[in-house]
């Protein structure tokens, strides 16, 4: 679950760079190899909300065969406004 975490770090030093943050976040998409179980979804539901305590941008969860690189098994992606 140590994957999911650095995933929710990397979105959020992208969005400083561009002048964002979590709080402007409109739409999540998540990626993952192997499916949801249940405690895959409840890790990712606990930093969701950790992330964005104020808002529920909409997300979508999708499982897939494979991302990227092979040693890859989440991927998110966030669309963001900034003023």
């Amino acid at each position: 679950m140590d994957e999911i975490t650095q995933a929710f770090r990397n979105v959020e030093r992208t969005l400083a760079t561009a002048g964002a943050g979590w709080a402007h976040v409109v739409h999540v998409n998540s990626y993952h190899v192997g499916g949801l179980p249940p405690e895959v979804n409840d890790v990712m539901v606990r930093l969701y909300r950790h992330y964005m305590p104020n808002h529920a941008p909409i997300w979508t969860q999708v499982g897939v065969a494979a991302l990227g690189l092979p040693t890859m098994r989440i991927e998110i992606r966030v669309t963001a406004i900034v003023p």
